[in-house]
């Protein structure tokens, strides 16, 4: 295969402008964005991205989860296409580069081949995944996992928001429901960009994150149960507090992660508390314990002392507890041709590189199930994300995306 020469780069400028440009859309409070998935702001969002990939020449697909796929053919008609993306949805509280850097640099490399007039032999597919995110629909990454089987279209069609919104019915909403079955496309490679979303990379100086592995997830959704009382006329020995349970198991899911390190976090972030009153001892508490490492032994040892400590925690103070699974994924293992194209790229280019393991879930995750799949990842400033002051610099943005053109047009292969 040809790889692509040193003086090969993107328009920085360019990838900037869209970055802002998109960012316009579903604007936060605090400078960032809030553009979840099948909303108003998504749909924009995607007409946007779809204006810009028709003024590059590229036809796009559309499938029944709303995974759009920006085509620019290759040279052979037979050739499986090199598929390269992540997503747009955001966080309530998003910043603007998480999962929209991703597609915009696989449309800024369409660009850059384009006023460059390279033809590659394997079609290039740009796309947007539905539903990364899970900030409105859990799971997480709904519509890569149905892509590559591991959920059924029905099922994510069924899951609601907290306003009891269907996800089928949502889609249908927006116009974006497309003819296309869900995990119908063959690809050849996968590739994603992404920030890191941690401190790593700004901290040792490195331009490049080569992603060797991703780290598996189990989301326990966890109920407590306990009577609600006046906080003023209960004695304390009479109290069933499920306040106080909530305490004692997010000590416990702390020390777990702590007895597993180095390759092992965990914290609770999603908690819900009835009836929430400043005078009303809680009566219920539903919380998400979030659990990941990129070891899976490591990941079920942990998940297995939480099952069998939180109970008894919960117990001992006069309340019940329940749990369910509400998301998981086993740590994948990227493929090592395509890390190894990372890198050749990144030496060739002149960037420093280190290895990293991804310590959040991304659409690339389920999508290493079906075809060889790997992610490249930039600096993000204070590794600060899920937030509206999430930040990078053009410089890393496009160092980024310079890394992944070269990797991406090898794995395509230049023919002219």
């Amino acid at each position: 295969m040809t790889a692509p020469g040193q003086n090969l780069k993107i328009n920085p400028e360019r990838l900037w402008d869209s970055l802002m440009e998109m960012a316009r859309i579903g604007p936060g409070v605090a400078g960032g964005n809030n553009r979840q998935a099948l909303t108003d702001e998504d749909g924009q969002a995607r007409a946007l991205f779809r204006s810009w990939c028709e003024e590059a020449g590229l036809s796009m697909g559309l499938d029944d989860m709303g995974n759009m796929f920006a085509r620019r053919d290759g040279t052979d008609a037979d050739a499986l296409p090199v598929y390269v993306g992540s997503h747009l949805d955001t966080q309530p509280t998003g910043g603007k580069y998480d999962g929209v850097l991703g597609v915009l640099a696989g449309l800024e490399i369409i660009r850059t081949l384009n006023d460059l007039d390279i033809r590659t032999k394997h079609p290039i597919v740009v796309t947007n995944w539905t539903n990364e995110e899970g900030s409105r629909f859990a799971p997480a990454m709904l519509a890569s996992g149905v892509f590559a089987g591991v959920m059924e279209r029905d099922w994510a069609y069924d899951r609601v928001d907290a306003e009891g919104k269907r996800f089928g019915d949502e889609l249908e909403r927006i116009g974006w429901k497309g003819p296309e079955r869900t995990g119908a496309r063959k690809m050849h490679a996968f590739f994603e960009l992404h920030i890191e979303q941690g401190p790593i990379l700004e901290a040792e100086g490195k331009d490049i994150g080569i992603v060797t592995h991703g780290q598996g997830l189990r989301w326990i959704e966890c109920t407590v149960t306990g009577k609600g009382q006046h906080t003023g006329s209960t004695p304390m020995y009479m109290r069933r507090n499920a306040g106080r349970a909530l305490a004692r198991v997010t000590e416990a899911v702390h020390q777990i992660a702590l007895k597993h390190q180095p390759d092992a976090v965990s914290a609770i972030g999603h908690i819900d508390v009835y009836p929430n009153s400043r005078n009303v001892i809680p009566e219920k508490v539903v919380f998400t314990v979030d659990m990941r490492s990129h070891v899976l032994e490591t990941l079920e040892a942990m998940v297995a002392e939480f099952d069998s400590t939180a109970p008894g925690l919960c117990a001992d103070v006069g309340v019940s507890f329940k749990s369910r699974i509400v998301g998981a994924f086993d740590p994948p293992a990227f493929d090592a041709t395509l890390i190894s194209r990372v890198r050749d790229a990144a030496e060739r280019l002149g960037y420093s590189h280190t290895n990293l393991v991804s310590g959040a879930g991304h659409d690339a995750c389920w999508i290493n199930k079906i075809c060889p799949t790997t992610m490249v990842m930039c600096p993000c400033k204070d590794g600060l994300s899920h937030n509206e002051a999430e930040e990078i610099t053009p410089g890393w943005a496009a160092a980024g995306t310079d890394v992944l053109m070269h990797a991406v047009v090898e794995t395509a292969e230049i023919t002219g």
